[in-house]
């Protein structure tokens, strides 16, 4: 019986040093496709400019849903074409300061409107399906509230849906995230890194290689004929990713995606830790939900196999974190009853080599010869990475366990500059108690250090430190950023009111009720 548990430790071990060795090569492999790209056109503008129809899913965004208003607002396209839908399911303030800005842009000679509903069932997916029916546009253009679109992004999207001679059945163009707020502090700078290497060289070198790549929610453009297709499905509600299932949807239909690497659009990385993990958990989850309802229609699909099979690895890329976890957990009680760990080289080697180089990749190429001062940010992300694997692999079982679910919204705070402030707002998230346990995990992994270094030596134990490294590090910073804010006095900001108004020094009583902007 021992022999037996000892071999099934053992094989635990070796198929996620496998698995992660597999996620590496891929990695590898997306940064060799992206060594192939040559240098990138802009299409020419259209004969004549389609309608559009922007919409903005919001719940209580006190913080920045005037931000993004104006932003869409002052988008650079014809007025007669261009129609606003603020979809607000907020139940805050937010409702008072999305009326107002949408009265005054209104006023201001802007289509712009708010859509709301009694509930909010289907979450960001309800809102935009029930949106839809009242858009106005041929193509419809999507932004979360943390976005500030520069004012030339429909102007430098929607030419790529009339290129020939496969325009017409692109069914979304998807942008690069920007960063509003990189420079705020080592954890966003690691969150920006990890988000330009998948941009740079994950959503790239799958386009080049004309694999399925998925609609990343936001900063997007889609053809409306697309997303009514009666084989595309429209939005649905299942799954906690509607972005990534809709859009391998329409690539299941035979609707074309397009990624373009030229056009940004500035975002605000969670400056929070907690909001990071919530971010991640609904991620991870989204993503396993969005594996169990289209994998098997993957497979069956008439896409080469190779095709198929880079399919099913960006569907499951979150497995690397209960990979992970099972990993360390394993190595304990295997040593301790007697049993011999497979080699670490092809685990240290080979699934260390894949991730450094594509964020090394990502750099280079958006920032030139400079590229390193971001990358060596690339440590703390590495820790950051391991650090939520039990917040991540506890997502991915209940992905595999259920459909839908809460829509946990990742709280924003406008933190733009090193002086802004967010710990006082009611948008800061509390500690979770998925922190105990990572604690508890930190004490594991160094009695795993422990063992294996008595059993192999100190060299070989350098992986389970990385692990207490990580889960230490999560934890404390958890902590640190849960302490009471004594010395962080809310300022009161102008709010409420568009931006217009504040540097024209013009206002009006309604404008003078606004709610504090955590500084």
């Amino acid at each position: 019986m021992l022999q037996i548990v000892v071999f099934g430790l053992q094989f635990l071990y070796l198929i996620c040093a496998a698995g992660l060795t597999v996620y590496s090569l891929h990695a590898l492999w997306l940064v060799w496709q992206v060594r192939r790209l040559s240098p990138s056109t802009t299409p020419p503008p259209p004969a004549a400019w389609p309608s559009v129809t922007v919409q903005l899913p919001i719940y209580n965004e006190r913080h920045v849903a005037e931000r993004l208003i104006e932003a869409c607002a002052r988008l650079d396209y014809p007025r007669s074409l261009l129609q606003i839908q603020v979809l607000d399911d907020s139940t805050d303030e937010t409702v008072a300061i999305v009326e107002r800005a949408v009265a005054y842009w209104s006023a201001q000679g802007c289509n712009i409107t708010i859509v709301r509903r009694s509930d909010r069932k289907g979450y960001k997916a309800g809102a935009l399906a029930h949106a839809l029916p009242s858009a106005t546009g041929d193509f419809i253009a999507i932004f979360d509230a943390d976005f500030r679109p520069e004012p030339d992004f429909l102007r430098r999207t929607l030419p790529y849906f009339f290129l020939e001679p496969e325009g017409g059945r692109i069914g979304f163009v998807q942008s690069r995230w920007g960063h509003l707020n990189r420079e705020y502090s080592p954890l966003t700078q690691s969150q920006a890194l990890a988000l330009d290497g998948h941009f740079a060289v994950e959503q790239e070198g799958r386009q080049t290689a004309n694999y399925f790549f998925g609609f990343n929610g936001s900063a997007g453009v889609w053809r409306r004929a697309c997303i009514e297709d009666p084989q595309t499905g429209g939005w649905q509600d299942d799954t906690l990713c509607e972005d990534l299932d809709l859009s391998y949807r329409a690539q299941l239909a035979g609707w074309r995606p397009c990624y373009i690497n030229d056009v940004v659009a500035p975002a605000e990385i969670p400056p929070q830790l907690s909001a990071y993990k919530r971010q991640q958990f609904r991620w991870a989850k989204g993503s396993i939900q969005t594996l169990r309802k289209l994998g098997a229609r993957v497979w069956r699909s008439e896409r080469p196999l190779v095709v198929r099979l880079f399919a099913l690895i960006h569907l499951g890329s979150y497995l690397i974190h209960p990979m992970l976890l099972l990993l360390l957990l394993s190595i304990p009680p295997l040593l301790a009853l007697g049993g011999q760990l497979p080699s670490p080289a092809p685990l240290i080697g080979l699934t260390s080599l894949g991730p450094p180089l594509l964020y090394a990749v990502g750099q280079r190429r958006l920032y030139g010869p400079r590229w390193w001062r971001h990358w060596l940010y690339l440590p703390l992300l590495t820790l950051l990475g391991m650090g939520v694997c039990l917040n991540n692999s506890l997502a991915v079982w209940q992905g595999l366990r259920t459909r839908g679910g809460a829509f946990q919204r990742t709280p924003k705070f406008r933190v733009e500059h090193a002086q802004d402030r967010w710990r006082n707002s009611n948008y800061a998230l509390p500690l979770d108690r998925v922190l105990l346990a990572e604690i508890g995990l930190t004490i594991y992994a160094l009695a795993a250090a422990w063992l294996v270094a008595v059993h192999y030596g100190g060299f070989a134990a350098v992986f389970m430190v990385l692990y207490a490294a990580s889960f230490a590090l999560v934890g404390s910073v958890s902590l640190w950023q849960s302490r009471p804010p004594f010395f962080a006095p809310i300022r009161a900001k102008h709010r409420g009111r568009p931006a217009s108004l504040r540097k024209e020094g013009r206002e009006s009583p309604e404008s003078s009720r606004s709610a504090l902007h955590p500084r």
